[in-house]
């Protein structure tokens, strides 16, 4: 624990600034995705896929840039840069010099892209919106708080497994304790915003406290898999980049459609 509160300290006080300060969100958010794209290239790897790991850090640090300057691409557009990056990825293949876990490499690359580029800038996207400030930090939150609340209820009263074959540390007591916990924290912190209702929110609070969770874990597949504790050793007691956004990875994108489509 004493591991952690340091790097969760100059996380904590870099997401305020974040959050406030608009062009310090997108740098901050290019940052992430290249770190966690990296990492998630280097797990990958380690099961001996050779990934096109310069292509797809290119591609997945262009998504957010090109987010966060509003650049207008036409539907045809968005197409044609579909298909130029998937022909750019069979061409890269062609150089290898045999054809070996050509569909696996391929597939791998574009997976990291989408999961980890593309969910995580729905985060500037929620910025960009009227109010967006206070509905990132809402997101934030609400996130972050149900995996602290599942770390220390799962630490202080956590005896039932709740998936072994993939997280064996976490436990059902941690996960109903995250949740209640990510419940609480959005509660109050709603009190604050004004463009959604009372039910609206507190749907959302349930629905975001469920799916963090769900991003936790299916990271903590994806290390299993590797066969790799931590995504990484950057942040110490707390592992790599990938294991703090891991759960806004799922949540970015569930509310981002909540407040633009569903409400």
């Amino acid at each position: 624990m004493k591991r952690r509160l340091i790097p969760f300290s100059i996380l904590s006080i870099l997401a305020v600034y974040c959050v406030v300060y608009y062009p310090l969100c997108g740098l901050f958010c290019c940052l992430l995705i290249l770190a966690g794209l990296y990492e998630f290239f280097y797990m990958v790897e380690k099961k001996g896929v050779r990934l096109f790991k310069p292509l797809g850090l290119l591609i997945g640090v262009l998504i957010p840039i090109t987010i966060y300057f509003n650049f207008s691409i036409q539907e045809g557009w968005q197409f044609l840069f579909v298909v130029i990056g998937i022909f750019v990825l069979f061409l890269s293949e062609l150089t290898k010099k045999d054809a070996h876990q050509s569909i696996l490499s391929i597939s791998a690359t574009v997976f990291g892209v989408i999961y980890i580029s593309w969910c995580f800038s729905f985060l500037i996207r929620i910025r960009q919106l009227p109010e967006g400030a206070m509905l990132t930090g809402f997101l934030i939150l609400v996130t972050k708080s149900s995996d602290t609340g599942a770390y220390l209820w799962g630490k202080k009263f956590g005896k039932t497994r709740l998936l072994k074959r993939i997280s064996p540390k976490k436990s059902l007591e941690g996960a109903i304790g995250g949740f209640f916990t990510s419940l609480v924290v959005g509660v109050i912190f709603s009190l604050f915003i004004g463009s959604i209702n009372f039910w609206g929110k507190f749907f959302i609070i349930i629905i975001l406290a469920i799916i963090a969770q769900l991003g936790d874990l299916f990271e903590s597949l994806i290390k299993r898999d590797c066969q790799v504790k931590d995504s990484g050793k950057l942040l110490p007691g707390m592992g790599g980049i990938l294991d703090v956004i891991d759960s806004l990875i799922f949540t970015a994108p569930t509310f981002y459609l909540y407040l633009t489509m569903m409400r």
